[in-house]
């Protein structure tokens, strides 16, 4: 309950702060242009906090968090008195309709750029995007990838970071192969041609990385218990924190891997463990609760966490940039994740990524709750992935959206007139269409995933 109570209040306060920008964007320029703004709304329906400025403006904090909207002085919606028409929105040029309309995903950009610049310059803390593993008969042990190996370039990108490489990875999807150059652990350099042939991110929540075969490093765990879950198995059958797990019905236990295996393979069923507590040996009988995995198989569930081994020195790297180097990482990141994400639709599109992988509100508050937790480094990421996905999305041709009305106004702008009433009306009933279904669609994996 805590943490469905955390990412709620995590995707309000992430979502709340990027729906500002991007309306502050339409906001701002549309005051610049000289139209007359009627309402400044963060979220839909009753209004929980109101107030004017001198302007007359009316500012809304409303009920819903899922969105907002900028109201303006239009001719088209509301009766304008003649003497207040030069403030109507529809009265401005159409390139003045253009600015006004775009201004909401620049401002997103924008705020990208500013939330990336403050992470640096914060200091950012990251793991070397050294190999664990390799999965057998998979492209990277086709490519003689070996584990311990570090990636430093794939193609003409540097890699200093594992999302370094999965971004590079992605924006290759549909190519042939690529050149991925690795060192290992004496600083030995190697080459290794990767076959990207027929790859595609096909399968719900699988990382480009392992779909590839590449298991990133992570210390070892150790078979001493550092968590459990209230109400769970290992609670009822008297298990302890610091205990450390020898021996399950009178067979050594070698490392976690193998205790897992054991507990999945016995739902129901009552174990015999053996348990070093403070210098004794103590005995417990264990019964896994059984819990149906994604193929419907049903798994032993202990409910406990292990002790990790800690990482090692030379795999966690901390960068610190003055401002106008964060400024310039910003403006380079922000550009990298536009250009991704844009690629990532035409993939979607084209099938090279399956649309199990597209995710909703759900999947957005799962990430904003994991990021606050992480801190406020791994948060500003967070807000940048997101606001950069919120300024995309906003700039597809889908006439409810941003991108939709300034297809309408370039339209227009070669045209020498406006779209016609009847067909702007059209594509607004089918863009919301499109946009429901979408929304429905992206639900419908959030939920799949719980």
């Amino acid at each position: 309950m805590f943490d469905f109570f955390w990412n709620l209040g995590s995707f309000i306060l992430a979502l709340g702060i990027l729906v500002t920008v991007h309306e502050y964007g339409h906001f701002w320029v549309a005051r610049k242009a000289g139209v007359k703004v009627l309402r400044f709304s963060i979220g839909f329906g009753k209004p929980l906090i109101k107030w004017y400025d001198k302007h007359k403006t009316e500012y809304v904090i409303a009920a819903i968090p899922l969105g907002g909207y900028v109201k303006m002085l239009d001719e088209r919606v509301d009766e304008v008195p003649p003497e207040q028409r030069h403030l109507s929105f529809n009265a401005k040029s159409v390139k003045a309709r253009i600015a006004i309309v775009a201004a909401g995903p620049m401002a997103n950009f924008l705020f990208a750029i500013f939330a990336l610049a403050v992470m640096y310059m914060v200091g950012v803390q990251s793991l070397k995007p050294v190999v664990g593993e390799v999965t057998q008969g998979s492209r990277a042990e086709s490519a003689n990838i070996e584990a311990n190996q570090q990636i430093i370039k794939i193609g003409e990108d540097d890699i200093s970071t594992w999302q370094d490489a999965t971004f590079s990875l992605m924006s290759r999807l549909g190519e042939q192969s690529v050149v991925v150059t690795l060192r290992d652990q004496n600083y030995q350099k190697h080459v290794r041609t990767l076959n990207l042939d027929g790859w595609k991110l096909d399968q719900q929540d699988v990382p480009p990385l392992t779909s590839i075969g590449i298991v990133p490093f992570r210390p070892q765990a150790t078979l001493t218990v550092a968590q459990i879950n209230k109400g769970s198995a290992a609670e009822r059958a008297g298990l302890q924190v610091n205990d450390t797990i020898a021996a399950v019905n009178g067979e050594n236990i070698s490392d976690w891997t193998q205790l897992v295996s054991i507990i999945q393979q016995s739902p129901n069923k009552s174990l015999q463990f053996s348990v070093k507590r403070q210098g004794n040996i103590e005995s417990l009988t264990v019964t896994p609760d059984g819990r149906d995995n994604d193929a419907g198989v049903l798994q032993g569930f202990l409910g406990v966490a292990p002790k990790v081994e800690p990482w090692p020195e030379n795999c966690i790297e901390t960068r610190h940039y003055g401002p106008v180097d964060s400024i310039v990482l910003g403006i380079k990141e922000t550009w990298r994740l536009i250009t991704l994400s844009f690629d990532m639709i035409g993939n979607l599109i084209t099938g090279q990524v399956s649309v199990k992988n597209l995710s909703g509100p759900v999947g957005i508050a799962v990430g904003a709750g994991t990021s606050v937790s992480y801190g406020l480094v791994a948060f500003l990421s967070f807000l940048a992935l997101i606001s950069v996905n919120l300024g995309v999305f906003n700039l597809l041709p889908l006439p409810v959206l941003d991108g939709g009305h300034l297809m309408y106004y370039i339209i227009e702008l070669f045209r020498k007139k406006p779209v016609s009433e009847k067909t702007q009306e059209f594509g607004f009933k089918l863009g919301a269409l499109l946009l429901i279904f979408l929304t429905c669609f992206a639900l419908f994996n959030d939920v799949s995933r719980l």
